[in-house]
């Protein structure tokens, strides 16, 4: 398997997760996609109503890394509210980095504001594909981009399509920066340094310590995998190298959270703090803003 396939590989899972969770009572539910379950291929849309099944791939997310199941369901939740934040704020353009599958833009963006789904274009082939089944055709105010991050220009791509650099905007980029070199990092961080100011950005990152192998967070089988054998993780911060990645680019590091603002935000209050693994250290979410 090429690394880009085994890239392309990586966007289901995280859909997956978010649909297996509707299908809890309201009120437990950390993330509420009812989008989800109807975004995945038929196979898997078959497989998550199907009691056992959700069980099992919890089991098996978490045996593969402790607490992956919850971290996911988690960092789902805070880029949501994020995105809300922003479009409350009076931001009419979203931006998404490496959208996968995800519904983020068709549930909360469109139509009342634009929204850009950036991705490598096999996905962005199947994500039309699936907004297509589902809806007839593209969602109105949602354009599809393909691109790779390791080779393009972000901000030339976003112009093509009408973006308004004069605009704020608000740039997610959730679980995409582990797949890239540090020179693909750096090269969106530049090109999204002309943003205009008042823009948002989130983004994750896995710690460092975990790529470099010195503290695994019991997810060796995700090491040994995605590091060691199919090398398609190469990207990691320490927390506090952050805000240093961030200010050549001209974004001020605002909030970072991780397993304990997921918990006391997330988890306890949906009353899955005994149902689930407390989510995993190996991923942190940063905001930040456009100074």
């Amino acid at each position: 398997m090429s690394e880009r396939k085994a890239v392309m590989g990586t966007a289901l899972g995280p859909m997956v997760i978010a649909a297996c969770d509707r299908y809890l009572p309201a009120g437990n539910r950390i993330t509420d996609d009812d989008l989800a379950p109807r975004l995945l291929p038929a196979p898997a849309r078959a497989a998550v109503r199907v009691p056992f099944v959700r069980r099992f791939l919890a089991w098996g997310a978490d045996r593969w890394v402790p607490g992956l199941w919850a971290a996911m369901l988690c960092r789902k939740r805070y880029a949501d509210e994020q995105v809300r934040a922003a479009l409350e704020s009076g931001i009419d353009q979203v931006v998404v980095l490496g959208a996968g599958l995800d519904t983020r833009a068709c549930r909360l963006v469109v139509p009342k504001a634009r929204a850009y789904e950036l991705d490598l274009a096999g996905n962005i082939a199947r994500k039309h594909a699936r907004l297509s089944d589902v809806f007839g055709r593209l969602p109105d105010g949602l354009t599809l981009v393909p691109i790779d991050f390791d080779r393009d220009d972000v901000a030339a791509a976003l112009a093509d399509d009408g973006f308004r650099v004069e605009r704020p905007a608000m740039f997610v980029w959730e679980a995409v920066t582990q797949y890239l070199s540090e020179d693909g990092v750096r090269a969106t961080l530049s090109s999204l340094s002309g943003a205009a100011p008042g823009s948002r950005l989130i983004f994750t990152y896995l710690l460092q310590d975990f790529l470099d192998g010195t503290e695994l967070y019991g997810g060796g089988r995700m090491y040994r995998r995605f590091v060691a054998q199919q090398r398609i993780f190469r990207f990691g911060l320490h927390p506090g190298d952050v805000a240093g990645l961030l200010a050549p680019y001209g974004w001020i590091e605002r909030e970072q959270v991780g397993t304990e603002d997921y918990l006391e935000r997330y988890v306890r209050p949906a009353g899955r703090e005994r149902g689930l693994a407390a989510p995993t250290p190996v991923e942190r979410f940063v905001y930040a803003e456009k100074a």
